[in-house]
C-alpha cells in the first residue's frame, strides 16, 4: 500500500488541472469525430482528415506528459507509484492508437479487423488513461503553489508543441532515452506529415475557462447555464 496522496478540493480549478481537464474534452470531442469516419460524396478519404488530427493531438499531448508531468511527480511523496500506473495505461493508449494508424494506412495486420473494434478499444483505453492523468494532476495540485502549476501548464503546452505526431507504444517514455526517442521521434513524424500531406493542428494553450459538460461531469459539478436552463427547469423570478 502507497502513502495516502492528500489533495486539495477539486471545487475550484488550478491552471493545471484546467488545462488537463479542457485538454480531455477537446480529446474526447475529436474521438467523437474520428470514429463517426464520416465521409463526403467523391473524397472517400475525407473522414480519414478527423482521423489524422486525433491521433495527433492524442498522440502529442501523451509525450507531452511524460516530458513535463511525469518528472514533477516522481518528486513527491508516493509520486513513483503514481507514474507506474499512469505509465500502464498510456502504453495501452498508444497501442490502440497504433491499431487505428495501422487500419487507417492499409497494414495487412489490420485489414480484417474491423473499425468498430479498433475504436472499442480506443474508447475503453481513452477514459482509463483520462483517470491517471487526473489523478497526476490532484497529486501536483495539493503540493505545488499556484505559480509552479502555471509554469507546469505552460511547459505541458510547450512540449506538445515538439511532441511526436504519431503513436509509438513501444518507445521509452521517461528518462534521458524518453527525451532522445522524443526528438527523434518528432523528426521522423514531422517528415512523414509533410510528405503525406497529414493533417497536424498546432496544439493551443486552452484558456482558464469554466469547465464544459465533460469537465462539470468528471468535477461532479453539474452546474447549468443560467440563461440556457435545461427543460422542464422553471427560471426564478426577476426582481
Amino acid at each position: 500500500m502507497g502513502t495516502p496522496i492528500e489533495v486539495k478540493p477539486m471545487n475550484t480549478l488550478d491552471d493545471l488541472r484546467s488545462y488537463i481537464l479542457l485538454t480531455h474534452e477537446n480529446l474526447a470531442a475529436r474521438f467523437d469525430e474520428a470514429s463517426a469516419m464520416l465521409r463526403t460524396p467523391g473524397q472517400p478519404r475525407k473522414g480519414y482528415e478527423h482521423i489524422d488530427t486525433f491521433l495527433a493531438v492524442a498522440s502529442k499531448h501523451l509525450n507531452a506528459v511524460d516530458a513535463v508531468l511525469l518528472p514533477a511527480v516522481r518528486k513527491v511523496p508516493d509520486g513513483a507509484h503514481v507514474v507506474h500506473e499512469y505509465l500502464r495505461t498510456a502504453r495501452d493508449l498508444e497501442l490502440a492508437l497504433a491499431h487505428v494508424k495501422a487500419r487507417e494506412y492499409g497494414s495487412v495486420f489490420e485489414a480484417g479487423r474491423a473499425w468498430h473494434l479498433i475504436w472499442s478499444d480506443v474508447g475503453e483505453a481513452l477514459p482509463a488513461h483520462r483517470r491517471r492523468e487526473f489523478e497526476i494532476g490532484e497529486l501536483l495540485a495539493g503540493r505545488l503553489d499556484a505559480p509552479a502549476l502555471v509554469a507546469l501548464a505552460d511547459r505541458l503546452h510547450g512540449a506538445e508543441t515538439a511532441a511526436p505526431s504519431r503513436p509509438h507504444p513501444y518507445a521509452p517514455h521517461t528518462g534521458f532515452p524518453g527525451l532522445v526517442a522524443r526528438k527523434v521521434m518528432h523528426a521522423v513524424d514531422s517528415f512523414w506529415d509533410a510528405a503525406e500531406g497529414r493533417m497536424v493542428p498546432s496544439p493551443a494553450r486552452p484558456p482558464h475557462k469554466a469547465p464544459g459538460k465533460v469537465a462539470r461531469y468528471l468535477l461532479a459539478d453539474p452546474r447549468f447555464d443560467e440563461e440556457n436552463p435545461p427543460p422542464g427547469t422553471r427560471r426564478p423570478p426577476g426582481p
